[in-house]
């Protein structure tokens, strides 16, 4: 018997707000705060909205990346990722609306495995095809500028 996949699922999270900037959202069985930092008025318990969405397209990244260079057998071992964005804060202080607020994100892959230089293209090209994040951030006209490396 052939076990049909589910090709859209329900995605649901649900959150107490105690303040006007904390949030404990949960998801299954876990929490996360997400608050801002004491200089903006907040309690400094984790991170802002902003920076979990910054810090999502690294664990996507992460996820999707070991996804598709297994599927390409390719060897990509452990990754370090970071990532800097261009902000666009008008939005968020009320100045202006803003179409982008994450004008520009770069993203700094550094594989430890055996792939090759060619091979680490080939899993950034599909990355950028599959990675629900980066597709959001794209869709909503982020430019994303990756750059997969050897260590070295």
């Amino acid at each position: 018997m052939t076990v049909k996949m589910k090709t859209s699922v329900t995605l649901a999270a649900r959150a107490e707000c105690p303040s006007h900037s904390l949030s404990q959202v949960a998801v299954r069985d876990l929490v996360q705060m997400i608050d801002e930092p004491t200089a903006r008025g907040g309690t400094n318990k984790g991170f802002t909205p902003t920076d979990t969405a910054l810090s999502a397209l690294i664990g996507c990244t992460n996820v999707i990346g070991h996804k598709c260079a297994a599927k390409l057998g390719v060897d990509i071992g452990h990754l370090n990722i970071s990532a800097t964005c261009r902000f666009n804060r008008l939005g968020v202080t009320l100045s202006d609306e803003i179409d982008v607020p994450f004008e520009e994100i770069d993203l700094v892959v550094i594989s430890d495995g055996t792939a090759t230089q060619d091979e680490l293209n080939a899993v950034a090209a599909d990355v950028a095809k599959y990675c629900p994040l980066a597709k959001l951030f794209r869709g909503a006209g982020t430019v994303i500028n990756e750059d997969w490396q050897k260590a070295g």
